[in-house]
């Protein structure tokens, strides 16, 4: 699979479908998507960032490259003490491979530990690579896999992990993110909803490489899951930029706070659909990273902050997106997150 990250960083064990599937613009994958049709079965046209839009990306990643980097050593320190030295990072792409990336620099640098590092892809309701797992399992132990993504929303995807692990014994379930303010794994950097700067981005800060792609026109039975390399986009890539600006934070950033969370992450989203009259929880999405993957790339109806947080330079990147795409702003007593992405049902548009 191409991709602009080195090879010695991530081996996407991935099929590069490139040229053989036409992007749709948002509507119109939404469209799809609501009458029924699987998002994996087609890939979203890349948003293209206003200037303004940048400056605010830019901004997020001074502001949070040391709680990112406090983040990826409390989570790598998790990792080893649960691992050993005989760890495989396995990455789910996309979201967790720049993470997989940092904790990797970050063994290397502090320990001497030089760890493999892959990417694969699972699907909400369509599961994990069983080729890609097949293909780690003979060659790793199974007690050494472990997986890792940038964040926890509500748990949908470790759902679908648990699942899907089940059918290989000795495989652990437990996912590694820097943050989970849902409150389902002790492999985390932290229970704190922070911005993790990646997530404001798509391809151009994971790599140059879409979401992963699942249509058996195009995936046979032996392939592995697909994804495209967006190489036209190469001068507007900061995958290495953001990598390098959290890293330099590694021996400086400040330990994060640890916090005891009183409910799940998916008790208050539960709560956030009944109070809004939303039927189908998976229009729900809360969490920095969530709210900002259904501002650039779904049709989002509301986009929820924490009350008394407006000024959080946290968010400044969602209200860019919000002023940009028209999306009313509201104050809502979150818990455990800072912000909360509600869909548009098109039927209701």
């Amino acid at each position: 699979m191409r991709t602009s990250y080195r090879g010695e960083d991530v081996t996407l064990l991935l099929k590069d479908i490139t040229g053989l599937v036409q992007p749709l613009d948002t509507r119109a994958r939404e469209a799809r998507i609501q009458a029924g049709v699987h998002y994996c079965e087609m890939l979203p046209a890349e948003y293209v960032p206003t200037a303004r839009y940048i400056e605010a990306y830019e901004r997020a990643l001074a502001c949070e490259a040391g709680r990112t980097a406090a983040a990826v050593r409390a989570c790598a320190d998790k990792i080893l003490a649960a691992k050993g030295p005989g760890v495989v990072l396995v990455s789910l792409a996309r979201a967790g491979l720049p993470i997989g990336i940092l904790l990797r620099w970050y063994l290397k640098k502090q320990y001497g530990i030089d760890v493999p590092h892959y990417g694969i892809s699972i699907i909400r309701g369509r599961g994990m690579d069983h080729n890609a797992m097949r293909y780690l399992l003979t060659r790793y132990p199974a007690g050494s896999l472990q997986f890792v993504d940038g964040w926890i929303g509500k748990g949908a995807i470790l759902t679908e992990l648990r699942r899907e692990t089940a059918a290989y014994p000795g495989v652990s379930a437990e996912l590694a993110v820097l943050s989970d303010p849902a409150g389902l794994t002790t492999l985390c950097g932290t229970h704190e909803d922070f911005l993790i700067p990646s997530s404001c981005l798509g391809c151009t800060v994971s790599g140059l490489i879409s979401r992963t792609f699942l249509r058996a026109d195009i995936i046979g039975p032996e392939d592995f899951h697909g994804a495209a390399y967006y190489g036209e986009l190469a001068d507007e890539d900061r995958s290495y930029a953001f990598l390098h600006a959290v890293a330099a934070r590694f021996d400086d950033a400040a330990a994060l706070p640890q916090r005891a969370l009183r409910h799940t992450g998916c008790a208050e989203a539960e709560a956030v659909a009944r109070h809004f009259g939303v039927a189908d929880l998976n229009f729900v999405k809360p969490g920095i990273g969530e709210a900002t993957r259904v501002l650039l790339r779904r049709l989002p109806w509301k986009l929820l902050v924490r009350a008394g947080s407006a000024d959080d330079p946290a968010l400044a990147h969602l209200y860019q997106l919000a002023r940009e795409k028209q999306v009313p702003v509201e104050p809502y007593p979150l818990q455990n997150y800072m912000a909360c992405g509600i869909i548009r049902r098109l039927a209701d548009a």
